[in-house]
C-alpha cells in the first residue's frame, strides 16, 4: 500500500465522507432528494458528503482548488493543484438502494492527475494510486487484464440517460462492440467502472458524457496499474473532452477500431 503523506491525507479525507454515505444508504427513506434533471437526481447525502470532503481537504491543503460535482469550480491560490472531487459516483444506484457506488477523489498538478483515489464503502475496497508509484486494492497490487483477445474480454461502458443525448450513436458502438466481445456490463458508476479495469475485473471500458470529477482518478489508477486510456478518438486528453477509452493496450486499440467502424 502507497503511505505517502498525500494518499494519507486524502485516504483519511474520503474514510470521513464515507461514513455519513453509509448511514445515508441505511436509511434511504429518510433522504431528502431533489432533482437536478432529467435523470440526473442528487440528493442531501451527495452534498453532504462533498462539504466533508471539501473542509478535509482545505484544512490539510490550503490554497488548492476544487472542482467539484455539486459546487463547481473553486478557484485557489495555489493555482498548480486542483481537486477532482465526486462524493458520490453512482448517485441513481444509491437512490434505488443497489449497493454499487464510490466516492472519487483525483489531484491535478500542473495538468497532470498525480494521485487519486476510488472508494467503495459498501464492499470496502479502497483503489489507491500515486503517479510513480503503483496503483493498489486495499493491500493488494493491481494490474490491467492480460487479455489479448476481445472475443474473451468483458468490457463496461455506459449508457446515456434520459435528457443526455446521443442515444443513436450509443446503439450503434454498443451493436459493433457487442458482436465482438464476450460481453458488456452497465454498471452505473463510472469511477469504478475504470477501477475495475485497473484490477482486471473488466478488460475494457468507454463512455462519452463523463465529467472530471467522474474519471480523474481513474486514470491515474489505471496508469499506474498498467493501462491505457485515451478520449474517444484516441486522443491523449479524456479529461478534457469527457470521452474515455481504456484497457491493457491490445483491448484499447481494437475497442477504439470497434467505435470508429460504428461512425460508418
Amino acid at each position: 500500500m502507497i503511505r505517502s503523506p498525500l494518499i494519507t491525507v486524502m485516504t483519511d479525507a474520503v474514510m470521513k465522507a464515507a461514513r455519513s454515505l453509509k448511514r445515508d444508504f441505511g436509511e434511504l427513506e429518510a433522504l431528502q432528494v431533489s432533482l437536478k434533471g432529467p435523470g440526473d437526481f442528487v440528493s442531501a447525502a451527495d452534498k453532504k458528503a462533498e462539504t466533508v470532503l471539501r473542509e478535509a481537504l482545505e484544512k490539510v491543503r490550503p490554497g488548492y482548488g476544487f472542482v467539484l460535482e455539486e459546487g463547481g469550480i473553486v478557484p485557489g491560490t495555489d493555482t498548480t493543484h486542483r481537486w477532482h472531487i465526486d462524493p458520490l459516483d453512482g448517485t441513481t444506484n444509491f437512490l434505488h438502494g443497489i449497493p454499487h457506488f464510490a466516492i472519487s477523489v483525483g489531484l491535478e498538478r500542473q495538468g497532470q492527475i498525480v494521485a487519486g483515489i476510488i472508494y467503495d464503502p459498501i464492499k470496502d475496497e479502497l483503489f489507491v494510486a500515486e503517479k510513480g508509484a503503483g496503483a493498489y486494492l486495499n493491500n493488494r497490487r493491481i494490474r490491467v487484464s492480460a487479455r489479448r483477445d476481445m472475443a474473451s474480454a468483458v468490457i463496461a461502458t455506459g449508457i446515456p440517460h434520459l435528457g443526455k443525448g446521443g442515444h443513436p450513436a450509443f446503439i450503434r458502438e454498443l451493436a459493433a462492440v457487442t458482436v465482438r466481445t464476450a460481453g458488456v456490463r452497465r454498471m452505473g458508476a463510472a469511477a469504478l467502472d475504470l477501477a475495475y479495469v485497473a484490477s482486471g475485473r473488466y478488460d475494457g471500458y468507454w463512455e462519452r458524457g463523463v465529467n472530471s470529477w467522474d474519471i480523474a482518478a481513474g486514470i491515474v489508477l489505471l496508469r499506474e496499474a498498467g493501462g491505457f486510456i485515451a478520449d474517444a478518438d484516441g486522443g491523449d486528453n479524456p479529461l478534457e473532452t469527457g470521452t474515455v477509452v481504456c484497457g491493457n493496450e491490445v483491448i484499447q486499440r481494437e475497442l477504439l477500431g470497434l467505435l470508429r467502424s460504428a461512425k460508418a
